[in-house]
C-alpha cells in the first residue's frame, strides 16, 4: 500500500491534523492575536500586567510542554505503515488480520534504545525496541518486541533491579546509555540467567547498521487460539528484507560523534526517498500438547526455540511507508502495551510477560498523565469506543445519554456485551491450581546451554567482536571481584572465550562455584544454580549474521569523493548504475561550493570533507578525473581524503577507484592489500562497476578485519 492510499487509521489521524500555512495566529481558544512580540505593560517601560492572558497562556503551555520520558526505551523513532497477510493462519488463530488472506492492516512502529535517555546517541551498545501497533478491526493489537529474542531475566520482579543496575549510577549519574560500568556487571555477575542475553548484547546485534536492518522478536511465547478453541504456542519474528547488518564498535563510537541521530535520520530519509523498509513477518508454531518436548521451558524468556527445531513460517509483510507529521504527537505519545490483544491471541504464564501486563498501563498513567491516553489520536482504535468509563484528565470523547453503569434499564441496557460469535473476547479456559509459593520453576534452571548455542553459532569475526566487546565493557569495571565473577560465568559457555577475556583483564579463569563464598549468606543465587549441559541444537545458522541476506544494495549510501575537474561522463554513468540498483549516491567535496566537471557542467556536493566521515557511508567512490585528483591531493585535502579511504578500508567497506586516481590509490593503505580484498575495486578491474555492486551487497569483508586492525 502506498502512503497516499488512505486507510481507516490515516483518515482518522487526518481529523486531528492541521497546518499553519497561510493561517492567522490565534490563542488556544481561537482568538486571533494582533501582537505576538510584546507583553502587555503599564506604560512603555512599566511592569507587565497580570491580565495579559495571551502571555499567561503561552508561558503556561511552554512550562508544561515536557512530559516524563519513558524510564526505558526513552529514545525512539517511529513510522506509519501497513501489514499485509500473505498466508492465512485460520487453522491456528481466529484473529482476523491473520486469517483473511491479502488483508492490509495499518500499523505504527516505534524503534528505540533501552538504557539511554531521550537525548542519548543512537549508536549505543544496547537492545533495540521494535514495538508494533496493529490497528485491527477487532481493536488495537500491540506486539511489543525487541531486536533480540531473549531477555536478561526470567521473572518481572527482577526488572526494576536490572534497569537500576544498567542506568547511570545514582551517586554521579555516570555513564549515560552504557552498560560498561560497575553496577550493571555486578548485577550480571550474580545472575547466571542473564548470560544468554549477554551473548546477544555483546554481539554485533547490539549495534545495527540501520533500524531497517535488524530483526524483531516477540521474546515471549504467546498463544494462538482458533475457532474450535485449539491452542498453539507461538513465537513472533520480523526478518528484514535488506538483511541483518551491523557496524563495528569503533565505527559506532565515531558515528556517535559525527551524527548521534544516525539511525533516526536513516529511517526518516529512507521513507522520504521511497525506500520503504520491509520485513517478512513469521511465526514459530508449537501445538499445546508439545509444550514439554524441548530441553528448555517454553515459558522461559531467556530461551529461544531454535529454527532448526521449529522453522519460522513466513505469513506476511510489514512495510513502513510514511513518516510522522509530528514527532511528539505520534512517536512520543504512542503508548504500547503487551496486554492490548484481540480474539485469537492470548497470554502464557511466562512470569516476565505476566509482570509486563501490569507495568505498561501503570507507566503510561505516569508518563501521559491520564487514564484517557487511549484517546490521543495515535493511540485511538479505528473502532469507536463504547463503554461506561467516564471523566478523568483530558477526556475527549463526548458520550451522550444518562447512563454510565451496567446493568442499566434507563439506557436500554447499552452498551451490550458482545457474544463470542460477535467478536467478544474470551480468555482461554485453562485449569490453574497449585500451592501459593514464591519459587522459580526447576525447568528454568539451565542458564548456559543456549548461551553456548549462540556463541558456537557465530562466525569467527563475530566471535572476535563479541570477545572484544566483553573486554571493553569489563575493562570499565573497577571492582576486581566483579570481573572475576563474570569470567567465572563465561567459563561455563566457552573456555577460550573466558581465557581471552581473562587475559586482557588480568584475572584467572575459574568456573564460578555456585554458591560462591563471596556472595551474601542469604543470597538467592543458590536457588538459581545452573545445570551445566550441552544444547540439543549445537549450531544454528539463523543466529549468525554471516548467513543473512546479501543480494541487494537497495538504500545503501555511497559517498562519491570529488573535486573540480572530475570526469562527468564516467561519474554519472557509475551513479546511474548504482541508483538503478536502489543505492543512494551523495557527493563529497573539499567544500560545499559547486563542483565543475570536465564537460562544463556543475554538481552540488551534499557534504564537505570536514562535515562528514567515512563511517556515515556504506561504500566510497574516488571519482575519475585527472584535475579532480590533483585538487584532492593538495596538502589541505590530502590527509582528509586518505583518512576517508583508510577508515573505510579499516572497517572492511567497499572502495571504488576511478580512472586517473592512481596517486590517491597508491598513497592509501589499500594498494598493497588489493589482491586479498574483494572489496577494493580499481579502474583496471574487468566489470568494475558490477564487482563494486556485489562488494557493497556483501556489506563488509569482515574476515579480513583482524589482520587490518593488527596492522593499524
Amino acid at each position: 500500500m502506498k502512503p497516499e492510499e488512505n486507510n481507516e487509521k490515516a483518515d482518522q489521524l487526518k481529523q486531528y491534523s492541521t497546518s499553519n500555512d497561510n493561517e492567522k495566529l490565534t490563542t488556544n481558544q481561537g482568538l486571533k492575536i494582533n501582537n505576538n512580540q510584546d507583553s502587555l505593560k503599564a506604560g512603555e517601560r512599566g511592569p507587565s500586567l497580570l491580565e495579559d492572558f495571551i502571555l499567561r497562556e503561552k508561558i503556561t503551555h511552554f512550562d508544561h510542554e515536557r512530559i516524563p520520558e519513558r524510564v526505558v526505551h526513552a529514545r525512539g523513532s517511529g513510522a506509519h505503515g501497513v501489514f499485509k497477510l500473505t498466508k492465512s493462519l485460520a487453522g491456528y488463530t481466529k484473529a482476523k488480520f491473520l486469517t483473511e488472506l491479502g488483508k492490509e492492516t495499518p500499523v505504527f512502529v516505534r524503534f528505540s534504545t533501552v538504557a539511554g535517555s531521550k537525548g542519548s546517541t543512537d549508536l549505543a551498545r544496547d537492545v533495540r525496541g521494535f514495538a508494533v501497533k496493529f490497528y485491527t478491526e477487532e481493536g488495537n493489537y500491540d506486539l511489543v518486541a525487541n531486536n533480540m529474542p531473549v531477555f536478561f531475566i526470567q521473572d518481572a520482579i527482577k526488572f526494576p533491579d536490572l534497569v537500576h543496575a544498567v542506568k547511570p549510577e545514582p551517586d554521579n549519574e555516570i555513564p549515560q546509555a552504557a552498560s560498561a560500568h560497575d553496577t550493571f556487571w555486578d548485577f550480571i555477575s550474580l545472575m547466571p540467567e542473564s548470560m544468554h542475553m549477554i551473548m546477544w548484547l555483546m554481539s554485533d546485534r547490539a549495534i545495527p547498521r540501520s533500524l531497517r536492518m535488524m530483526e524483531g522478536f516477540g521474546v515471549h511465547s504467546f498463544k494462538f487460539i482458533n475457532e474450535e478453541g485449539r491452542v498453539h504456542f507461538v513465537k513472533f519474528h520480523f526478518k528484514p528484507k535488506l538483511g541483518v547488518h551491523s557496524v563495528a564498535w569503533n565505527e559506532a563510537q565515531i558515528i556517535s560523534g559525527v551524527d548521534s541521530d544516525f539511525h533516526k535520520r536513516d529511517l526518516w530519509e529512507a521513507i522520504e526517498n521511497g525506500d520503504y523498509p520491509e520485513w517478512d513477518f513469521g511465526v514459530q508454531l508449537i501445538p499445546e500438547e508439545d509444550e514439554d518436548r524441548f530441553d528448555f521451558d517454553l515459558l522461559d524468556p531467556t530461551k529461544i526455540v531454535p529454527e532448526e527445531e521449529v522453522p519460522v513460517e513466513i505469513v506476511g509483510t510489514l512495510t513502513l511507508n510514511r513518516n510522522p507529521d509530528n514527532f511528539f504527537a505520534e512517536t512520543e505519545q504512542v503508548a504500547f502495551h503487551p496486554g492490548h490483544i484481540i480474539p485469537g491471541i492470548d497470554f502464557t504464564n511466562d512470569p516476565l510477560l505476566q509482570g509486563r501486563l501490569f507495568s505498561y498501563t501503570d507507566t503510561q498513567l505516569s508518563r501521559l498523565g491520564s487514564p484517557n491516553f487511549h484517546e490521543i489520536p495515535i493511540n485511538r482504535s479505528i473502532n469507536t469506543v463504547h463503554n461506561n468509563q467516564r471523566d478523568g484528565h483530558m477526556r475527549q470523547q463526548i458520550v451522550k445519554g444518562k447512563t454510565s453503569y451496567d446493568p442499566n434499564s434507563i439506557g436500554g441496557g447499552c452498551p451490550f456485551q458482545a457474544m463470542m460469535s460477535e467478536g467478544g473476547f474470551v480468555s482461554q479456559q485453562e485449569r490453574v491450581s497449585g500451592a501459593k509459593i514464591r519459587e522459580r520453576s526447576k525447568s528454568f534452571v539451565d542458564h548456559y546451554s543456549q548461551a553456548k548455542l549462540f556463541y558456537n553459532s557465530q562466525s569467527t569475526p563475530e566471535k572476535e567482536h563479541l570477545q572484544n566487546a566483553l573486554i571493553f565493557e569489563l575493562s570499565k569495571v573497577t571492582l576486581p571481584a566483579v570481573r572475576e565473577r563474570v569470567v567465572g560465568q563465561l567459563a561455563y559457555i566457552d573456555m577460550f572465550l573466558a581465557w581471552r577475556v581473562a587475559e586482557k583483564l588480568g584475572v584467572e579463569v575459574k568456573k564460578l562455584d555456585w554458591p560462591n563464598q563471596s556472595l551474601p549468606a542469604d543470597s538467592n543465587i543458590v536457588e538459581l544454580q545452573s545445570e551445566e549441559k550441552e544444547p540439543k541444537t549445537k549450531v544454528s545458522e539463523a543466529l549468525s549474521m554471516k548467513n543473512t541476506v546479501k543480494n541487494t544494495i537497495k538504500s545503501r549510501k555511497i559517498g562519491f569523493i570529488m573535486a573540480n575537474g572530475i570526469d562527468g561522463k564516467e561519474t554519472n554513468a557509475l551513479k546511474i548504475k548504482l541508483e538503478s540498483e536502489g543505492a543512494r549516491v551523495e557527493f563529497i567535496a573539499p567544500s560545499l561550493a559547486k563542483v565543475r566537471t570536465n564537460d562544463g557542467s556543475e554538481l552540488t556536493p551534499k557534504h564537505s570533507l570536514t562535515s562528514t566521515a567515512s563511517v556515515c557511508f556504506d561504500a566510497l567512490v574516488i571519482c575519475s578525473g585527472e584535475n579532480s585528483v590533483k585538487e584532492l591531493m593538495i596538502p589541505e585535502n590530502k590527509h582528509l581524503v586518505l583518512h576517508f579511504i583508510n577508515e573505510a578500508y579499516k572497517h572492511c567497506k567497499a572502495v571504488y577507484f576511478g580512472s586517473d586516481t592512481e596517486p590517491v590509490y597508491h598513497n592509501s593503505n589499500v594498494a598493497s592489500k588489493k589482491h586479498e580484498d574483494p572489496g577494493i575495486i580499481t579502474w583496471a578491474d574487468q566489470d568494475a562497476a558490477d564487482q563494486f555492486i556485489n562488494a557493497i551487497a556483501q556489506h563488509r569483508v569482515w574476515d579480513l578485519e583482524m589482520e587490518r586492525n593488527a596492522q593499524s
